[in-house]
């Protein structure tokens, strides 16, 4: 996978390099990174992952990331 932390702090990312960097996103996310984890990775903002997320047109997690269902439910 890329170096997510290949962009200077507070630079925009624009054209291919954020094609780029929203696949590589989307990729981590789907496998199951959270949010927080890749703004740290990336020295981002949780808000400017999620709206990079968001453009990538993935479906965002609840809170709490990802829980398999367990069939346990109350009833």
């Amino acid at each position: 996978m890329a170096d997510l932390g290949m962009f200077a702090k507070g630079a925009r990312i624009t054209g291919s390099s954020r094609v780029d960097l929203r696949k590589e996103l989307r990729a981590r996310y789907d496998n199951g990174a959270s949010i927080r984890s890749l703004a740290n990775e990336t020295g981002r903002s949780y808000g400017f992952v999620r709206n990079v997320l968001a453009e990538s047109g993935v479906e965002l997690r609840g809170r709490g990331g990802a829980h398999p269902s367990s069939g346990h439910g109350s009833a």
